[in-house]
């Protein structure tokens, strides 16, 4: 699919629409670890071992 095929057949679709609930600033981490891992909140700390997130 050539670059301009593409351009003129995603203009059909509508824009898309999510939900983003607030991120409560409550059990944070501390600074150096939340560097290490990536996320400042424990909520959102879902390592990646391979086919599934372990809490």
């Amino acid at each position: 699919m050539k670059d301009s095929d593409f351009s003129q057949s995603i203009q059909q679709f509508p824009p898309a629409m999510a939900y983003v609930p607030w991120q409560n600033f409550a059990n944070l981490y501390e600074l150096e670890k939340a560097l290490k891992i990536g996320t400042i909140f424990p909520e959102l700390d879902k390592p990646f071992v391979g086919r599934r997130c372990v809490k």
